[in-house]
């Protein structure tokens, strides 16, 4: 039943455990809404794929494996963006701004507005690679 299926996931989050559910159903749906992460089938009924986070392209379990691989390798794909940006901005605006250039490190501000673009365009190659 829709309120027994809600309840347990309830149940498992209290238990601090993350929950994912699959469903395709008007009786998912409160289950969908409950867990921290819904997924549904394009074919299912449309207030399934309203309550879930995830829709699935195609109606393929399988699919489920590709959804959690993809996701951690985006969020490995974030962290390095966010390291290559930090990395880019602690070094360049600091010596673009003349704060090294007591002991004779300075550059010029349009050298390192360059050294930006390059941050940029390292971030969204970084990203391109998940295709």
């Amino acid at each position: 039943m829709p309120n027994e299926k809600a309840r347990i996931i309830n149940d498992l989050k209290s238990e601090d455990k993350f929950v994912m559910m699959c469903g395709d159903g008007i009786n998912d749906s409160p289950a969908l809404t409950a867990c921290d992460i819904g997924v549904s089938v394009n074919t299912g009924t449309d207030i399934a794929m309203d309550s879930s986070s995830v829709i699935l392209t195609r109606n393929d379990l399988q699919s489920i494996i590709n959804l959690i691989n993809i996701s951690k390798k985006t969020v490995r794909n974030i962290k390095q963006n966010l390291f290559w940006a930090f990395f880019y901005n602690t070094l360049m605006i600091p010596i673009a701004i003349g704060i090294l250039k007591p002991i004779g490190i300075s550059i010029n501000p349009m050298f390192a507005s360059l050294a930006m673009v390059l941050s940029s365009i390292t971030v969204i190659l970084n990203a391109l690679r998940l295709k």
